[in-house]
């Protein structure tokens, strides 16, 4: 079998094959240098974007969670006691930078809560605006 020679021509080395496979195609192999780099800057932003959008949405499961265990905490003591202890009840579980509001009733036999949250756009405490999010929940009232 005769013996092959390099692609490139005879007595090529590596960064001469290099240079006559790039004179070949029509292109430079130097110009693609931070290609890399300029496709990494281009896609930050979206990332960013995208993980923002994720955080968004876990800040709202969270605060209707935070808004239905506090409706039922309130609710709950509310049943018991009356309104005062309900509005209480409902601000052991949610924190101030919430803004939360509770409004206490009953009619009959059944006590209602309801509590709503402003939910933060990023962050709980920035300026950024909110959204409202509201959680109810009802009891029957206990007889001493």
């Amino acid at each position: 079998m005769p013996a092959r020679r390099p692609v490139g021509g005879r007595g090529l080395r590596r960064h001469g094959r290099d240079r006559a496979i790039g004179r070949a195609t029509g292109r430079d192999p130097g110009r693609d240098r931070g290609q890399v780099a300029i496709e990494f800057v281009g896609t930050v932003p979206l990332i960013l974007l995208l993980v923002a959008a994720v955080w968004e949405c876990v800040l709202i499961g969270y605060a209707f969670s935070l808004a239905g265990n506090a409706a039922d905490e309130a609710a709950r003591a509310g049943a018991v006691t009356g309104a005062a202890e309900c509005r209480t009840a409902a601000g052991k579980y949610v924190g101030s930078a919430w803004g939360m509001s509770v409004e206490c009733a009953g009619s009959g036999d059944v006590y209602t809560a309801k509590v709503t949250l402003r939910i933060p756009v990023l962050y709980p405490g920035l300026g950024f605006g909110s959204i409202e999010g509201k959680g109810g929940a009802a009891m029957e009232r206990e007889r001493p």
